[in-house]
Order: C-alpha cells, then structure tokens, then sequence
C-alpha cells in the first residue's frame, strides 16, 4: 500500500497568477493555510478570504488549519522561556486532531500545506509539520518558487550541508534518527516564534 502524499509550499511575493500556475504545475487540488495568522500586510493576495475565492475559482478547495498547525500556538504550555517548543507543540491534541485531517485529505486530495515563506527550510510547515506527516508515514514533497519539487529527504541533506551537520555516512558512531534529530532542533532553534516577536511588532504598529 503506498503512502499518502502532501505537498508544502510558500506564497511568497507570488502573484496569484503564479501562484496558481505553481499549484497546477504540480497537480495540486486542495491548499491547506497552516499560517497562524491568515493575513498578508504586504501581499494582501493571499488574505485568507482573498486567497480562498481565488483558489476555489480555480477549482482547488481551501481548508484553514493555521488555529491547529500553525507556528504561533496561544497554548502557554508550549512556550519555553517564550520561544515555542516544536516538540511539545506537536503532541498537543489540536496539533495531532490537524494532522490527521491532513492524512484523511491526502487520501481523496492532492494537498498542499501553505506558508508565507518562500524557502521550505525556513518555515515551520517544514521543521515541525512535514517531520511529523513523515514519521506517521506520509510522503512529503516540498514545492520551490520557480516550480521544481524537492522530496522532503533531500530537502534534509539540503539542510545538513547548510548548517554543516554530518550525515550518515560520514559519521559511524550515530544513529540516522539521532542525527535527523539534531538537524531539525538547530533549526528549530533559528526558526521558532518568540513571543518577543509579537511585542515588536504590536510596538512598531503603535508607531
């Protein structure tokens, strides 16, 4: 029996136009917003109701699963010295009840999870949802912005040579698991969200 496939991508400063021809090109049916805040200040394209007319004029459905998936949880258990905690975010149950909405969907959708940013190994949809789609056993296939699909393990070696972090094969003493591991807690690292980052930007909106 095959495993069931999810799609990641960005918006980025795409047009819709682009947007969409990114989506089709890839044979995308249904867009899954794991953004915690389904809004654009500068791409006011994909405001979440923007976006879901666009996307259902062009025949894709649109589900939002930010209030599950996204990055920025209101849960303060989640929160370690005000950074969020991938790992306890992710056994939290809105987080696991999303996740499987997202492998019910796969098996009747062509699924894309999406996210603002443009490159897959900056974003949450990448170090903390497509790992856990990966260890239920789902393939995850990650779309670039000009179109090419990257499957979600090179995108991992991808990462390995950018943080320089020793794969398996060139380290005999560690397991592949452990090393996995150490590759998505550095990024997680440069990544999270931080409640400071919120007080930024309410600070710079009052100005």
């Amino acid at each position: 029996m095959s495993r069931p496939t999810v799609y990641t991508i960005g918006h980025s400063t795409h047009s819709e136009a682009e947007f969409l021809r990114l989506l089709r090109g890839a044979g995308i049916t249904a867009v899954g917003d794991v953004r915690s805040a389904p809004y654009s200040r500068w791409n006011p394209q994909f405001d979440r109701e923007v976006l879901q007319k666009t996307l259902r004029g062009a025949g894709i459905e649109y589900v939002y699963l930010g209030d599950a998936l996204g990055a920025r949880t209101s849960d303060a258990s989640c929160y370690d010295k005000g950074v969020v905690n991938y790992t306890r975010l992710a056994q939290t149950t809105p987080f696991r009840d999303g996740l499987r909405r997202v492998m019910e969907g796969a098996e009747k959708f062509r699924i894309a999870l999406m996210c603002a940013e443009k490159e897959p190994l900056e974003c949450h949809r990448t170090i903390l949802v497509a790992r856990q789609l990966v260890d239920a056993g789902c393939e995850v296939v990650h779309i670039h912005a000009d179109g090419r699909l990257e499957p979600h393990e090179a995108a991992m070696l991808r990462l390995a040579a950018l943080l320089r972090v020793e794969t398996q094969t060139q380290h005999m003493f560690r397991s592949a698991d452990d090393l996995q591991s150490d590759l998505y807690e550095l990024q997680e690292r440069r990544i999270a969200y931080t409640q400071e980052q919120t007080e930024q930007t309410e600070t710079a909106h009052a100005g």
